[in-house]
């Protein structure tokens, strides 16, 4: 339903013929309802082409933000909806988000860095991982205070680089969950390779990844680029996503992403839990299967993480893309793939809150230390507790 001043088009086809009416409108063959529950007169036949006028603007508004739901036209024929719950639902899950992500891998970034030995398998990846989400956490006031307000007041270059974090946090934490979940397998296979291996090769490895990553998430701000010139008050999925001539191109793109972001990534997280799961069933050592079991929960945590978070977004991101660029004709699978899109995204952004998890429940030295600070802490505060009682008595 569109509220286009005082008239409302409600998307309902008319059985009668052509009659104006004051509760039930004007309905002609082929066209939508007009209600006119503002007016107490008649319309009169003057006033028809007005109304068309209205129904099919020559000259229409651009960036009408007043709905609260309309259709769109669109190159395949299908009404599509603009789905605008979508900022409420962004508002709020980020601002579920950020106070436990800030709090969360703020803390778990000082437990890895000051108190866990750089030895201990996949700390580095873990350093990382952390950095990447506080990245995209530090970013979510400006989102909640956009999706709020529907204005954004910061100019375009802040606009871009919060759009580039979302993806850059994503795929940097999917790589980062991959190293973890492969480095914990092949040790555990390996133990006499993983007493020689360095720590600057994790180090270096995770250089690699953030230049890989950076430079394969620019094409999404870049994208946008149009969009957000042509709309100053607008960002984030609000920017129209810029065309290109041939269609091969974008479908190219996005099934390279999907292969080496989504795909690759989860066959090897698969079987790394595949395989560790499988050594647990053969005999050994006490001490072996103690280790094996660490390394079975640390890569399964990481299996967990990528299922719940980054599956659902890049089964359907996939859709998305080909209802964008129009390959995609199907109304039911057009309209399905806009309504999903913003509750896969929205889940994407629960890993900066549940990657702290892997580092608490898969490494001792972290549960140690965590432990031993909060006694500390508990300590202090009761023994100022009773130095003020015996102060006052």
């Amino acid at each position: 339903m569109v509220l286009v001043g005082q008239l409302i088009i409600i998307g309902k086809m008319c059985r009668n013929g052509p009659k104006w009416n004051l509760n039930k409108g004007f309905c002609g063959r082929g066209r939508h309802c007009i209600v006119l529950p503002l007016l107490n007169t008649p319309v009169t036949a003057s006033e028809i082409p007005v109304i068309q006028e209205i129904l099919h603007p020559s000259h229409p508004v651009p960036n009408d933000r007043t709905d609260t739901f309309k259709m769109a036209s669109n190159g395949s024929g299908c009404a599509e909806p603009n789905i605008t719950f979508k900022h409420h639902l962004y508002a709020v899950t980020y601002t579920i988000v950020f106070i436990p992500g800030l709090l969360a891998n703020s803390t778990a970034l000082w437990v890895l860095c000051r108190f866990i030995s750089k030895k201990n398998k996949a700390v580095i990846f873990m350093i990382n991982l952390a950095v990447a989400d506080l990245a995209h956490v530090l970013s979510l006031p400006l989102r909640i205070y956009y999706y709020i307000n529907n204005v954004w007041p910061f100019g375009h270059r802040l606009c871009l680089l919060c759009f580039y974090l979302k993806y850059l946090n994503m795929y940097a934490s999917i790589c980062f969950l991959t190293c973890i979940s492969i480095q914990r397998y092949f040790f555990l296979y390996n133990p006499f390779k993983a007493k020689d291996w360095k720590r600057r090769y994790d180090a270096a490895i995770s250089v690699a990844i953030w230049m890989f990553v950076g430079a394969a998430c620019s094409p999404f701000p870049i994208m946008r680029y149009q969009g957000i010139t042509n709309s100053a008050n607008a960002c984030f999925a609000d920017l129209a996503v810029k065309k290109i001539s041939s269609k091969v191109v974008p479908v190219v793109m996005t099934i390279v992403a999907e292969l080496l972001g989504f795909v690759g990534p989860l066959i090897v997280i698969v079987y790394c839990t595949w395989k560790t799961k499988e050594s647990l069933q053969t005999f050994q050592m006490p001490l072996q299967s103690s280790e094996k079991r660490k390394a079975l929960r640390m890569i399964s945590t990481c299996a967990i993480v990528f299922f719940i978070c980054f599956t659902p977004y890049h089964i359907n991101f996939f859709f998305y893309m080909m209802v964008k660029e129009d390959i995609i004709t199907d109304c039911s699978i057009r309209i399905s793939t806009l309504y999903t899109q913003p509750f896969c995204l929205s889940l994407a952004s629960l890993d900066c809150c549940l990657d702290p998890i892997l580092y608490f429940f898969t490494t001792s030295e972290f549960q140690d230390q965590i432990s031993r600070h909060s006694s500390i802490v508990i300590r202090s505060r009761l023994m100022s507790k009773e130095s003020g009682s015996s102060i006052k008595e």
